[in-house]
């Protein structure tokens, strides 16, 4: 009988040590979010595809280099920087600010091909054209199909502003004017650097 009572504390305690720890666990991945308070109310509107600290140091100068802005259903797209890289291709980088009053996830901007719908919500379906070479250039991918682009993983809430790239092929050296294109946005103009 004794031996019955001392099972039962012991399956007790370990019940109650599991559950303890199973609250502590999820506490502490559940964050603090108190010592962000004190930061301005835009930082509780981010994107989870971005580090608070680094969005806001590079939106200011983003906001006055910006190559191309273009606007379409409650999106604002911004090329702030289109360079050739050594390789023979163009990284592409921006922003995107979600103005649609509700969440973003950027699905419509994967593009039709089959083998970007494994991209998710992203801007896979991106291309640069050459009005003068009459040529479309598609987004670069890796061997499985990935776009060597951003993914907006877990959406962008209402509001929030995200950075983005996305990398091409390579026009021709003479050519230094391209629309980039992704989505129903408008084409956005851009001019072409030489990379860093």
């Amino acid at each position: 009988m004794k031996f019955r009572y001392t099972t039962r504390g012991r399956a007790a305690l370990t019940t109650v040590t599991i559950a303890t720890g199973l609250v502590l666990t999820v506490a502490g991945c559940g964050g603090g979010g108190d010592d962000d308070k004190s930061s301005d109310s835009k930082s509780s509107s981010k994107s989870s595809t971005s580090n608070g600290d680094d969005e806001k140091e590079s939106q200011a100068p983003a906001g006055e280099s910006a190559l191309a802005e273009v606007k379409a259903g409650g999106l604002t797209l911004k090329v702030t920087s289109a360079a050739r890289e050594e390789g023979g291709f163009v990284t592409v980088e921006g922003t995107v600010t979600n103005g649609t009053g509700e969440p973003w996830v950027g699905a419509e901007w994967r593009g039709d091909e089959s083998e970007l719908v494994k991209n998710g919500g992203s801007i896979a379906g991106a291309s640069l054209i050459d009005q003068s070479g009459k040529k479309k250039y598609l987004i670069l991918r890796d061997t499985s199909g990935r776009c060597l682009c951003t993914q907006f993983t877990g959406g962008l809430d209402a509001g929030a502003t995200t950075d983005w790239f996305a990398q091409f092929p390579a026009p021709p050296d003479g050519t230094n004017k391209v629309d980039f294109q992704v989505g129903s946005m408008p084409p956005a103009s851009i001019e072409l650097s030489k990379g860093e």
